[in-house]
């Protein structure tokens, strides 16, 4: 039984877990974050290594911090933290989310603990974190401004929290809706709504109404060249952010 979710939308729960299966094929629905994983990791162990005085060096920095990954999904970025040392909890409304990640890790020989629900049933608990991973969600919950003060409410004093998302420009919608998910097929149609996007000014207020400030925030670029995503200042379409708790 899950405590009360303003932020829960059951409409983009049910459109997951309908993937499910997907996560871990790199050619699959979910090919694109495949692709996309490497600038996300890169970012988060930069920035977690930096602010929160780690080793980049060592083969796990992030041993004893403490991380959640809110909407894991199949875990595809919360292996990867516990690789690096993290004691890690990767929640998801979706069961079949959970199940898929669940049975990934097991296969990889890693300890993580997942579980079926949301942000609120963990604030509910008392939970607290180092880290909070708030990666390409907040686009799909009911009320982000909510959902950002409930994630901000599990943050140990001086922790970060990452938040990656979409900023809601006509750019954005040219190339996150039309591009990538009815010219390109990168995306299930319908896998975003451009209404739901969030401005980077938006999601700074609604951190900084949270005791949190925005240390360094970023664009996310894809090059039809390469290939591949690459850091970059410019934030109309994809961007990535790091705050820190006061």
């Amino acid at each position: 039984m899950t405590a009360a979710a303003p932020s829960l939308d059951p409409s983009e729960v049910a459109k997951f877990s309908a993937m499910a299966a997907e996560w871990w094929n790199p050619k699959g629905k979910f090919g694109v974050l495949h692709v996309f994983n490497p600038v996300r990791l890169q970012f988060i162990k930069e920035q977690v290594t930096a602010r929160l005085a780690r080793d980049p060096l060592e083969r796990e920095p992030f041993k004893g911090l403490r991380f959640l990954d809110i909407g894991c999904g199949g875990g595809l970025l919360t292996e990867p933290m516990c690789r690096l040392g993290a004691e890690i909890t990767g929640v998801d409304p979706s069961e079949r989310n959970i199940k898929t990640a669940s049975v990934h890790a097991q296969e990889m020989g890693l300890d993580i603990d997942y579980r079926v629900g949301t942000a609120e049933d963990l604030a509910a608990a008392g939970e607290q974190f180092d880290v909070i991973l708030n990666m390409e969600v907040i686009e799909h919950v009911a009320d982000p401004v909510a959902f950002t003060r409930t994630c901000s409410s599990m943050l140990k004093p001086g922790g970060l929290m990452f938040v990656a998302t979409l900023n809601r420009t006509l750019k954005s919608f040219g190339l996150a809706i039309v591009g990538a998910e009815y010219v390109l097929g990168w995306l299930p149609k319908g896998t975003h709504q451009w209404e739901k996007f969030i401005t980077p000014a938006e999601l700074n207020g609604w951190l900084a109404d949270n005791s949190l400030t925005v240390k360094e925030e970023l664009g996310v670029t894809y090059s039809p060249f390469t290939r591949a995503w690459k850091v970059s200042r410019d934030m109309d379409v994809n961007y990535m952010l790091v705050a820190q708790k006061s």
